[in-house]
């Protein structure tokens, strides 16, 4: 059997295994263009319908129970119905769903998120990382007077700003600059030829959706420099990363942006979005001011994301647990790789800490460009083996550790990707 003969035989037992899941989509599929409203949970020949989680376990329409390694895309750090953010929620609907005027919460919020982040000085809520992202830009925009955005080859700030494959027809209409990652010289040249232009350079520090790729830090902190010698607005786009220390990866590499973007898990599990940064950029939204920038949405300061985020903070995400979490993380990435480096299967896992995912080629990936050759019928091929053992993660191989995905988790995925690769045997290695 080849590696094509054996990804159709895995779909099929996929596709045996879970009618229930498969009935569902067909049924959603009458109002929802695909069954589908959220694009990166689509994989063929339909995905799973999950009916219940707790802790860092799931468990789909067909009963089947799987350990949660993708959880959320790293908003799900708190998993599956944390008590502390449970008591908050229902805390809050005690005191009323929307009170239609400013509460108590978000203030709280606010200041909690600056201590972790001196770099907010004042922040701003969205209802979604990508809100965050599209505000950050246009206030960088007004700011400076220029149009242009400097992004790189791969990124995702967010649904309309996404820059892998070439970028998304859907994109909002900025001109780009699109610069290779981790190339350093490559962007200072593209600064000396648009540096008046610019607006704003955006940069994720870790490639989230491009492959968990880490930027070096010499690399970052010369976007920094680069930034601020031709006057344009240093977006750090933290969505993801400010998971991988109390303070985000900013306080690891020891770097100050104009403007932090902040998402996921800091409404405790709800909707939730931030930008935030130096005083004289976050003024232009005060509404005391003349001329004051407008930013509307009616959810912004909603009661039930306040609540929930503040209470994970204060309560739940403390600097011990975080770390433990990441070190965690990072021991099980060099578990998997042992796997896969013993077995002889050119595959790997990128990423840093609780974030990871995996690539059809050994490795190492600096950049996207570098992922050409990749075998992605490989990838899909561990991926159906490990639902199959009891592993959910993403299609594309993504994976993000929750606070409840603990050692005995780990030693689950760890023995299911070793027993996937002796099944395959000499298939996955070519």
């Amino acid at each position: 059997m080849n590696l094509a003969n054996a990804l159709e035989d895995a779909r099929a037992r996929y596709r045996a295994r879970n009618p229930a899941s498969e009935r569902q989509l067909a049924g959603a599929a009458a109002h929802l263009p695909g069954g589908n409203t959220r694009s990166v949970l689509f994989f063929p020949p339909f995905p799973l319908t999950m009916v219940r989680g707790e802790g860092c376990r799931l468990w789909d329409a067909d009963g089947h129970g799987y350990i949660d390694a993708l959880g959320e895309f790293t908003a799900g750090l708190y998993g599956h119905s944390n008590p502390v953010i449970r008591q908050a929620i229902t805390g809050a609907l005690a005191d009323g769903l929307t009170l239609s005027s400013h509460t108590r919460r978000e203030a709280d919020l606010a200041a909690e998120i600056h201590r972790r982040f001196p770099s907010m000085a004042l922040m701003r809520f969205t209802n979604s990382g990508t809100e965050a992202s599209m505000l950050a830009i246009a206030l960088a925009q007004v700011h400076t007077g220029r149009r242009k955005v400097l992004v790189f080859d791969g990124a995702y700030h967010g649904g309309v700003l996404s820059f892998g494959g070439g970028g998304s027809p859907i994109n909002l209409p900025h001109p780009y600059v699109v610069a290779p990652y981790n190339d350093l010289p490559a962007v200072a040249a593209l600064v000396e030829a648009h540096g008046p232009e610019l607006a704003a350079i955006v940069v994720e520090p870790v490639l989230g959706a491009g492959g968990c790729i880490p930027g070096d830090p010499d690399f970052l902190h010369g976007l920094r420099a680069l930034a601020t010698r031709c006057g344009a607005v240093f977006i750090l786009d933290e969505i993801q990363t400010s998971r991988l220390s109390p303070g985000g990866l900013q306080a690891v590499v020891g770097l100050t942006p104009d403007l932090t973007l902040l998402g996921k898990y800091f409404g405790g599990g709800l909707s939730f979005g931030a930008f935030g940064g130096r005083a004289d950029l976050m003024t232009r939204f005060d509404p005391r001011q003349p001329g004051a920038l407008g930013h509307a949405g009616t959810f912004n300061n909603n009661v039930l994301s306040m609540a929930a985020g503040l209470a994970g903070l204060e309560q739940v995400l403390t600097p011990q647990a975080l770390n433990d979490l990441n070190q965690r993380g990072d021991r099980l990435r060099e578990r998997l790789n042992t796997v896969l480096a013993t077995a002889g299967v050119p595959a790997h896992f990128a990423g840093v800490g609780s974030v990871m995912n995996l690539h059809g080629l050994p490795g190492p990936v600096r950049r996207p460009a570098d992922l050409a050759g990749a075998n992605h019928a490989l990838r899909e091929l561990l991926f159906f083996d490990l639902l199959e053992r009891g592993v959910y993660l993403a299609f594309r191989g993504f994976i993000a550790l929750s606070l409840p995905f603990d050692d005995a988790a780990c030693d689950t995925l760890v023995g299911a990707l070793d027993d996937a690769v002796h099944v395959r045997g000499a298939l996955l290695r070519g």
